[in-house]
């Protein structure tokens, strides 16, 4: 139906004259009604080459001017005008954004049918096929009445998506009802879905409680951090301090990058050393006969580096000292008659780091080739007698007071080799005594001003070691051989044909930004490069997706991160690739990555009325516009602008409300000050 004519024509509005017969703003064509005087109701109107513009109304004007008499030759001498802005061109059998050849003067303008609509929004194929569902139901159109709004479920999910706006916006609702629409189908349910949220204020675990009407099939799984059992649907989440790869524990720790990586990375693989002792035969000995053979290697490097005799004794008192404080807390784990030859040795060297007028007669030196293994069994080694010239040592096959077994400098080294590989296990309670022995290690070269430098990185470990809030990083076994048997056991995500785990919530709601950023950024990383081992069409097989909540937390603009190297940016750029995605949710735009926010292809946006916020979001969207930003904000709670990939153009919708919904809804502060107590209702 021909409701006025085109009567100005600009590169991004048309202006149009309304028929003086075209007296209301509806119409019932075929028993439907149409609204198309109100803001955002669409019109249409064809160029020369019979194809339809597609237009949304942006003003409405009704203003008597002499000039009506000028267009009566045309039936337009109504006081009424609109102002159209053209979204996009329908041909007989396809929808593109853009104008290509814009209409002539006095064009006619149609009321677009929902006949139009669904050739725009709805391809042909919309039914399942073989149980392939295309698409979801995300709600209805703020502009056409009882008008559903579907999204490809292809081109939804197959890309990065951004779901943006105020606090209170409906931002948890539209993702909830999002999974709803895939996790209920009930045909051919979604069993090759993998959705993982990071649930940073905890509200999901309700919108997917027993009555959520998901098909039964759905396994949904619900973790929370340092929990010992069950509590209100989560269980216990893990995240195994191994698993975690040196520069992810740079970062934790705050390490330099260039100087104390290779601190860390020595303390890292002596810790595994001590588990490797402590879990082999004859575990006792190993630790006493290492230990000795690495307080010999500091002490040697001491009396040929330094030049004064009194500082060498000076430094190799120091170190002695430092090791016979960390036995202390060892030998709880030993045999006390090894325990005694540690303390022997110890002992014994001691003694030999006197200073007799300024002189130790190179005493220590001479000792330290006796201390080494050379026969074929070991002898035990005393002192025989102490002089005015300096210490005698003795050898002998048979134990003595006072005496300690020469160190087997050949089963030294086999531990010394010992090498710990990415996501391979060691007992954290060895870090402390790891950090000690690289210490003492440093300073016996001269560094000592060691211990001031990493500071930093020694209180950030001890915040590891003691601090509750890291409890669900401390597993005391090996329980989780590597990352493939984490992500299999706790995400399902393995190679096997059998599909687990399709809805995974993590509650971490209860732990700081720089645990959040740790836990979200290790188990991200651990997917993608799980992801990145797939070849060919394996790479297009079981994608995996996951939702950021409150992404501005861990994924920010300008900011220093705790992880150097932001695992999402990369996700972002690279995952697309490997069939890995991500639905970003926030709050605070302006404050969210750029390279994230920009590798998007999907927007749904709900109301924002930061101004910061919305020129942030103008500056990284090229194909953002001004009139974007009106509707933003003026869209009440529930309401959205969706565009992107996912929609041929964009769409003002009503975004369907969530059965059962996140736990997001505000406090009503009346009702809760004003409620009258049991006692007043009896």
């Amino acid at each position: 139906m021909k409701i006025g004519k085109i009567i100005s024509v600009e590169y991004d509005k048309f202006r149009v004259r309304l028929f003086h017969s075209t007296r209301n703003s509806t119409v019932n064509i075929d028993g439907k009604v149409y609204y198309f005087g109100n803001i955002g109701s669409y019109l249409k109107t064809s160029n020369s080459l019979g194809n339809y513009i597609i237009c949304e109304v942006i003003a409405i004007a009704d203003w008597i001017s002499k000039d009506n008499q000028a267009y009566s030759n045309y039936n337009l001498d109504s006081s009424r005008e609109i102002i159209i802005k053209p979204i996009g061109t329908l041909d007989s059998c396809r929808f593109s954004m853009g104008v290509g050849i814009f209409p002539s003067l006095y064009s006619d303008v149609e009321i677009v049918t929902y006949k139009d609509l669904d050739l725009i929004l709805l391809p042909d194929d919309t039914k399942p096929i073989d149980g392939i569902h295309k698409q979801i139901s995300i709600g209805y159109s703020k502009s056409l009445i009882n008008y559903e709004i579907n999204l490809d479920i292809n081109r939804f999910f197959n890309i990065h998506t951004a779901v943006l706006g105020n606090s209170g916006s409906g931002k948890s609702n539209t993702i909830a009802h999002i999974l709803h629409e895939v996790y209920r189908k009930s045909e051919n349910h979604a069993h090759g879905a993998k959705t993982i949220i990071f649930d940073a204020n905890g509200e999901y675990p309700s919108a997917f409680v027993q009555n959520s009407r998901h098909n039964v099939n759905i396994d949904k799984v619900f973790y929370k951090p340092n929990i010992k059992e069950p509590t209100n649907g989560c269980i216990p989440f893990y995240l195994p301090y191994y698993l975690m790869n040196l520069d992810e524990w740079l970062s934790f720790l705050m390490a330099s990058e260039r100087t104390q990586k290779p601190f860390w990375d020595r303390v890292l693989q002596e810790s595994y050393k001590f588990y490797k002792i402590f879990n082999s035969k004859d575990d006792s000995e190993r630790f006493a006969n290492y230990l000795k053979w690495k307080l010999r290697q500091m002490l040697y490097t001491i009396v040929t580096r330094v030049e004064s005799d009194t500082s060498k004794m000076t430094a190799a008192k120091g170190a002695i000292a430092k090791i016979r404080d960390l036995c202390i807390s060892m030998y709880d784990r030993i045999e006390k008659q090894v325990a005694d030859d540690v303390q022997n040795f110890l002992d014994i060297c001691t003694s030999l780091s006197f200073i007799s007028f300024g002189n130790n007669n190179n005493s220590l030196a001479q000792a330290l080739s006796i201390f080494v293994q050379t026969e074929e069994e070991p002898l035990y080694v005393y002192i025989l007698d102490k002089g005015n010239n300096g210490i005698t040592l003795k050898k002998s096959s048979q134990h003595k007071n006072g005496s300690f077994k020469q160190i087997n400098e050949e089963d030294a080294l086999k531990v010394h080799n010992e090498k710990l590989s990415a996501g391979e296990y060691f007992d954290y309670q060895y870090l402390r005594t790891a950090v000690e022995i690289v210490l003492l290690e440093e300073e016996s070269m001269g560094n000592l001003h060691i211990r001031d430098f990493i500071s930093t990185m020694l209180s950030r470990l001890d915040f590891f070691l003691n601090n509750p809030e890291c409890e669900f990083m401390r597993v005391k076994s090996d329980k989780f051989n590597d990352e493939q048997t984490y992500l299999s056991e706790m995400f399902g995500i393995s190679d096997n044909p059998e599909r687990s785990k399709q809805l995974i919530a993590i509650d971490s709601s209860e732990v700081g930004t720089d645990i959040l950023e740790l836990m979200t950024s290790v188990v991200s990383r651990m997917i993608f490069d799980y992801r990145k081992r797939k070849f060919d069409k394996d790479r297009r097989k079981r994608p995996v997706h996951l939702i950021l909540d409150e992404a501005h937390r861990y994924i920010r603009k300008d900011a220093t991160y705790i992880m150097r190297e932001n695992i999402f940016e990369k996700i972002a750029r690279e995952g697309r690739k490997y069939s890995l995605f991500l639905i970003i949710s926030s709050q605070r735009p302006s404050e969210l990555s750029q390279t994230v926010l920009s590798q998007c292809g999907n927007y749904i946006v709900h109301r924002i009325q930061n101004e910061v916020d919305m020129k942030y979001i103008y500056s990284v969207l090229p194909y953002f516009s001004d009139d974007y930003t009106s509707k933003i904000k003026q869209a009440i709670p529930g309401e959205a602008l969706i565009f992107g990939n996912c929609v041929p153009m964009p769409l003002m919708v009503k975004v369907t409300k969530a059965e059962p919904a996140p736990n997001s809804d505000n406090c009503i502060v009346n009702e809760e000050w004003f409620r009258l107590s049991q006692e007043e209702n009896k």
